[in-house]
């Protein structure tokens, strides 16, 4: 029998030691960063896999099996549905530029269901974390989506990802024309824990990558939020709207 509760122990110790490591040791991440060969709008730093290789080498130990942005699928030793979603900067091109929010993003999903998301704000030092039947908090704080219900007073987050067709946003406006604030931060984990914590009230965004969202829409769900996800066009990426649960697609 699998223990979730000893498991999610485990991920914020992860996140907060590789977290604090990184904003003790910031100048040694810092530096050149370069455009991914397989697209030219995406950017890699080394700062994205020394991240990456703390987390999972901690991670590694659970045995269960893991899919993290750089280094793909690992499957693990115990043949279970459960599996360690990563993203260990989500945010590279705000972090490089000094331009906004970039976070530590893990999170154990079982099959199409989150079960937690943990969160480590690199902007802040502070921790995030929860799922569905764990509430959701922010530090030790108990965190809860808005009340709002008119989409004319709500805010949304949202962005324009990397593989996402910008000759094809008819439906992306449809969407957001209806809020009466747009937001974009550059961080769907940073956005989605906005929505958590009640100070945005929807996220928006299509074919973002399922390591980007994973954690943050668990935070959605433990604040008492609505998620809605589908495949997107590529492999792993997600059409994601994620609300306060009031204000529905």
């Amino acid at each position: 029998m699998i223990d979730l509760n000893k498991l999610l122990d485990l991920t914020k110790l992860v996140a907060t030691e590789v977290g604090f490591d990184f904003l003790n040791n910031r100048d040694k991440y810092s530096g050149k960063y370069n455009f991914s060969p397989d697209n030219q709008k995406e950017v890699k730093t080394k700062a994205d896999n020394v991240l990456e290789d703390k987390i999972i080498k901690k991670i590694l130990k659970t045995e269960l099996s893991i899919l993290s942005e750089e280094s793909g699928y690992i499957k693990g030793k115990k043949n279970l549905d459960y599996l360690f979603i990563i993203d260990p900067l989500d945010g590279t091109f705000n972090f490089v530029k000094g331009l906004g929010p970039h976070a530590i993003s893990i999170a154990l999903w079982n099959n199409n269901t989150p079960i937690f998301g943990v969160i480590f704000n690199l902007t802040n030092g502070r921790l995030a974390w929860g799922g569905k039947n764990y509430g959701a908090y922010y530090d030790e704080t108990n965190i809860s989506v808005s009340d709002i219900c008119d989409k004319n007073k709500a805010s949304i987050l949202t962005g324009f990802p990397v593989r996402q067709d910008l000759n094809d946003v008819d439906y992306f406006w449809k969407i957001i024309r209806q809020f009466s604030k747009v937001r974009m931060f550059g961080s769907a984990s940073i956005s989605l824990l906005k929505v958590a914590k009640g100070s945005a009230d929807v996220y928006f965004e299509k074919e973002i990558m399922l390591w980007d969202v994973a954690a943050g829409l668990a935070l959605v769900q433990g604040g008492g939020g609505s998620v809605d996800f589908k495949k997107g066009k590529f492999e792993f990426s997600l059409d994601v709207y994620a609300s306060n649960n009031n204000l529905t697609v």
